[in-house]
């Protein structure tokens, strides 16, 4: 999987083979399937080329539909659904072995003025004083798709009884990306994936690595609000306001590091616990 932001942006430069179809490579991996944010940040790029420059994606709504294989390529076919003076809305169908494995509809808008706000970013400490986490700060030589991203954990959080279940991250791609925002859009798309389960497992003090839970994700939704560099920090701001039937919901803040608010993100994940 990628290590830096270099080896990403070779992951996500799609071939074309004809007309509004291109193909995805993969890199080696020691996963067993194929990570959901490349899939999402693939497909992000593949509708994104069936476009004019003039407009920006704005909004990409997803469900991941079967397991990727990381020994194949990834074909992604792109239907424009409209195209409007001030929106366009184009659907990805992401395919492997002759089936769909993704699916997912971009909305993207011409730029305009409008009116403007959003809520404040919550008061935490800075990256400089929260957690690294991931195999890079444990010092561990083995790559997976956490080392294109560096992450921070804001591990004092304070009493919420209101939002039980949530966590907050500060994030960034580990090395520098082009100034092309582009490239920082659909680099985030890629690392959005990550961590957000983990709010929903909070507040039954389960992880990821404590092997007690199976989760995996179903479905994945982005609003972009503003344009943001993907290699500064940024906060990534997750609770969970849900979870039943096997299934946990999660929705995300995320803010640049000055205190804009820049996207927001849902996600909704399958949560079983693991038989004996």
């Amino acid at each position: 999987m990628p290590r830096d932001a270099d080896e990403l942006l070779d992951l996500l430069d799609l071939e074309t083979i004809d007309d509004d179809l291109f193909r995805g490579a993969q890199m080696p991996t020691t996963r067993p399937v194929v990570f959901g944010g490349q899939v999402a940040a693939q497909a992000l790029v593949a509708g994104s080329r069936t476009v004019e420059p003039a407009y920006a994606v704005h909004s990409l709504h997803s469900y991941f539909l079967q397991p990727g294989d990381p020994s194949v390529p990834t074909i992604y076919d792109v239907e424009n659904l409209r195209d409007g003076r001030s929106f366009l809305t184009r659907r990805v169908i992401a395919q492997q072995h002759g089936r769909p494995i993704y699916a997912q509809t971009l909305n993207f808008h011409k730029s305009e003025a409008g009116y403007e706000h959003q809520e404040p970013m919550p008061d935490v400490p800075s990256p400089d004083d929260a957690r690294p986490v991931g195999r890079r700060a444990r010092g561990e030589e083995h790559a997976d798709q956490w080392d294109v991203a560096e992450i921070r954990r804001v591990d004092a959080l304070e009493d919420d009884p209101a939002r039980p279940a949530r966590q907050r991250v500060w994030m960034r791609v580990s090395s520098p990306l082009p100034d092309d925002p582009f490239w920082h859009t659909a680099a985030f798309t890629y690392l959005s994936d990550m961590t957000l389960t983990g709010a929903a497992l909070s507040a039954h003090g389960l992880s990821f690595a404590s092997g007690e839970v199976f989760v995996a994700s179903l479905d994945h939704t982005i609003w972009f609000h503003r344009p943001f560099r993907a290699d500064d920090w940024w906060l990534y701001d997750q609770h969970s306001p849900a979870a039943s039937n096997g299934r946990g919901l999660v929705l995300a803040r995320v803010f640049a590091r000055e205190g804009t608010l820049v996207a927001s993100v849902a996600q909704e994940a399958v949560m079983r616990k693991v038989r004996a």
